[in-house]
This record gives structure tokens, C-alpha cells and sequence, in this order.
């Protein structure tokens, strides 16, 4: 008998609307303090889940969700760094 995997389901801190895991970006502080994107969702840190959509990256940002979410003061130079790998990324 064949069941299906439950898929994970996280909160994107821009719109707060839930999604599947893989639909979202993680973004991920490392133990060493680094701040960046996670393509893979593997990396080890502590994560934070936003749409694959500038503006959703940018109400993270506005309203300090990010740093509070990973629990650290983020440099303006690292959210450039964000908004550039997103636009590589592409959106929907």
C-alpha cells in the first residue's frame, strides 16, 4: 500500500501566507553568522522562509521580520546581497 509524504508546510514572513517548503526560499544565518540564501534547504543554521518574490523579501525586510526571525542585526550590504540572488532566482 503506498501512502504519500506529508510535505512540510512553512510560513512565508513576507505576505504570512503558508506554503509547501520547496515553493519558498530559505534564507539562512550559519553558526559562523553568515547570512545568505539556501538553495539547497539543507544548509545547517538557523532558517527563515520567504515567497520566491522581491516584494515578499522586501516586507520581510521593512518590518524587521528577518533579523528577528534569525535572531540577528542584518548589515544593509548582506540585503543588497539578498535582493540580487533573488532576482537571479527568478519569481513564480
Amino acid at each position: 500500500m503506498n501512502k504519500l509524504k506529508k510535505q512540510p508546510i512553512r510560513t512565508c514572513l513576507g505576505c504570512g501566507g503558508t506554503f509547501e517548503k520547496k515553493s519558498l526560499v530559505r534564507i539562512v544565518r550559519t553558526p559562523e553568522g553568515q547570512v545568505l540564501i539556501d538553495p539547497t534547504g539543507k544548509k545547517s543554521g538557523r532558517g527563515a522562509y520567504v515567497c520566491r518574490d522581491l516584494a515578499c523579501l522586501e516586507k520581510a525586510i521593512k518590518g524587521r521580520k528577518l533579523q528577528r526571525s534569525l535572531e540577528k542585526e542584518i548589515a544593509p550590504e548582506v540585503y543588497e546581497q539578498l535582493r540580487s540572488a533573488m532576482e537571479v532566482q527568478g519569481g513564480p
